[in-house]
């Protein structure tokens, strides 16, 4: 996407040319006259980069002035500092002041594209930071080789670069902000901001200014979410927990691309790729009068699916390897090795956290367990605290065994342990076959015999 550079310089020819030789270089330019020309120009949108020059004839401040409201109102706005009358005090006062660097008149062409470049991949970096600081322990690969993430890698390569609205439905932990960050990083927009907010962490009545910031009585103004994802894409985490009131602006924004700052009745216009996701049936939510369906259908343009992670068992070995190898690097932990049975337990668990329930089990894992750090960690020396234990109720399985004749208990145990076996890798009667030591034609009669759907794959 283009950068956006507003230029301030009183004097016609010299902004004329600058605007000249940044258009050429495929930069969108705007162009102010005097300083209040350019403050209703960055009242309209913020801009990426500001060219300004120190002397503005005409206006009610110089570049100094109004450089210093500039970094009231925006201050990783990146500035840069033109003059024809430069000194060294005036140089030293506007770095001081948060310039990004200073230009002395007449220049050529390749200073002002080289310093505007820095300035801006500055900012950018400067902006890439405090998002890796906002994310959750950097977590940021698809992993796992199972058919749902193969067809996910598939859809996300075909829908990224299209640039339409996407809404992730899934439960909690399933990795929706995790897709809608792989659909930034394979769009055009990839250079851009990608801007992420949950809506059902947000007090109702600060959604609005969260999303749309304002402007005070006195003029001050506070960007907004939408604002700072100009040129990028903003994710809307849990959209259905989003206010009424608030559903109808974003409505708003979708059609127009633009929208009012709270107390501000000037429009302001910005280029975002909107993706939403939630964890609740959002057309139920619409039927119940509880979201706007014109929303909900303008939303669901590309609608994506993140599965639990008890719909991909097989994956959770890739994942229990990936998450020991971030965690040993991140906490200095020794990278243990997990067992067979070990590792069995935890594909068999249910899980109702998902991926982020696994990750916190394993860094767990990793601080508890004891034993010599080169042996394999076992179902044995699993530590208690690790939760793998199936969620099917085992003091009620247990008096239900004990009232058993022998064969009955056989045949239940049975049940049990070859549907978890199927569960574990998801559905692969050829996998679950060779694992338990069976033909498949045997397990098929096995199954049949037992009652179980296996509603499997077999050999792949």
């Amino acid at each position: 996407m283009k950068n956006d550079i507003l230029i301030v310089e009183d004097e016609d020819d010299i902004r004329d040319m600058i605007a000249g030789i940044l258009s050429d270089e495929g930069y969108q330019v705007r162009q102010a006259a005097t300083s209040e020309a350019a403050l209703e120009k960055i009242k309209a949108r913020v801009p990426n980069l500001v060219v300004l020059d120190v002397w503005l004839k005409g206006s009610s401040m110089d570049g100094i002035e109004l450089l210093d409201r500039l970094k009231v109102n925006s201050p990783n706005l990146p500035v840069i500092i033109i003059s024809g009358h430069g000194t060294v005090e005036t140089a030293v006062s506007a770095i001081r002041k948060g310039a990004f660097d200073y230009i002395v008149k007449p220049f050529k062409a390749e200073k002002l594209l080289v310093t505007a470049t820095r300035a801006l991949e500055n900012a950018r970096l400067r902006q890439e930071n405090e998002e890796l600081k906002g994310r959750a322990q950097g977590d940021d690969t698809l992993i796992g080789n199972s058919p749902y993430i193969m067809q996910l890698r598939q859809k996300i390569t075909r829908i990224a670069p299209t640039n339409s609205r996407v809404l992730i439905t899934g439960p909690s932990g399933s990795g929706k902000e995790l897709i809608a960050r792989h659909l930034h990083a394979n769009s055009d927009r990839a250079s851009g901001p990608f801007k992420a907010v949950n809506a059902a962490s947000m007090v109702p009545e600060r959604v609005e200014e969260e999303l749309f910031g304002s402007t005070s009585d006195d003029g001050q103004t506070k960007t907004g979410l939408l604002e700072k994802a100009h040129n990028g894409t903003l994710y809307l985490d849990e959209v259905a927990d989003m206010p009424l009131e608030t559903q109808g602006k974003l409505l708003r924004l979708l059609i127009e691309q633009r929208f009012q700052r709270l107390g501000d009745s000037d429009d302001v216009q910005v280029d975002v790729r909107v993706i939403t996701s939630t964890s609740r049936d959002l057309e139920k939510e619409a039927r119940l009068g509880r979201f706007r369906e014109d929303l909900y259908h303008r939303l669901n343009v590309m609608p994506l699916e993140a599965a639990p992670l008890a719909a991909r068992r097989e994956d959770i070995p890739d994942l229990v390897k990936y998450f020991i190898e971030r965690l040993a690097s991140s906490t200095g932990l020794p990278a243990r090795q997990i067992g067979d049975d070990a590792m069995a337990a935890l594909q068999a668990h249910d899980w109702p956290g998902n991926v982020r329930q696994l990750r916190n089990n394993v860094e767990r894992l990793l601080i508890l367990a004891t034993g010599d750090p080169t042996q394999a960690i076992t179902l044995q020396t699993l530590p208690p605290e690790v939760s793998v234990v199936r969620g099917s109720g085992a003091p009620q399985s247990d008096e239900k065994i004990i009232a058993m004749p022998l064969r009955d208990a056989r045949e239940h145990f049975e049940r049990e342990y070859l549907q978890a076996q199927i569960e574990r890798f998801g559905g692969n009667i050829s996998r679950t076959a060779s694992f338990v030591g069976m033909e498949r034609s045997a397990l098929h009669r096995k199954l049949k015999s037992l009652g179980v759907n296996a509603n499997g794959r077999d050999a792949e």
